[in-house]
């Protein structure tokens, strides 16, 4: 038997080994014990919490209105699109128990009808604070939103009576959102639709 090959490939596989070492050596370096001592421990101590300053109409500058506008169309969204699906348990926690009633019995009252409503929200073009005040612990920000929807109604026998579900229209709406200040819950509600 020949056994001349089992050594070469040894040989080859030592030989690759040997490379790939002098390949991570180079690359990775070598301990000098020059090194500088890397602490574990900072020099300043930070919060576990960062701070967070009460909202008021002082404080309510500009990177806060930007903040604030950002939720606020992502809520616009979520509550439009929701709501035309009847699905009013995704949007509970940004309604006020007014408007959460307004759009419960809205909806009782198509589905009573037997209408069935379709919406496909396209985009918000402007969202834009048109007022904030503070009426004690409760800060108000009024938001007069532009957006885009195709919406239509079908009637029990799926006949469209109202809408046009190839026509993109233009929607104005103003909204105004409330928050407790002295809540640690950061969200805000939905308290007006029909400004």
């Amino acid at each position: 038997m020949n056994y001349s090959f089992e050594y070469i490939d040894i040989i080859l596989l030592a030989m690759i080994a040997g490379f790939i070492f002098l390949r991570l050596r180079g690359i990775l370096g070598k301990k000098t014990k020059h090194e500088e001592k890397i602490s574990t421990s900072f020099p300043y101590e930070f919060s576990k919490e960062k701070k967070q300053e009460k909202l008021n109409e002082k404080n309510f500058d500009e990177n806060a209105k930007s903040e604030f506008l950002k939720g606020a169309q992502i809520a616009y969204e979520t509550i439009i699109t929701n709501f035309s699906k009847g699905n009013l348990k995704e949007i509970k926690s940004l309604l006020d128990k007014k408007v959460f009633n307004e759009f419960d019995e809205a909806l009782k009252e198509r589905k009573n009808k037997g209408l069935i409503s379709e919406a496909t929200f396209i985009g918000i073009n402007s969202a834009d604070i048109k007022d904030y005040k503070q009426l004690n612990n409760i800060f108000e920000v009024t938001v007069d939103f532009v957006s885009e929807i195709i919406s239509f109604v079908k009637d029990k026998d799926k006949k469209i009576i109202s809408g046009d579900p190839d026509k993109i229209k233009k929607v104005y709406d103003t909204w105004k959102f409330s928050r407790d200040i002295r809540s640690s819950n950061p969200n805000w509600l939905l308290i007006d639709t029909q400004l």
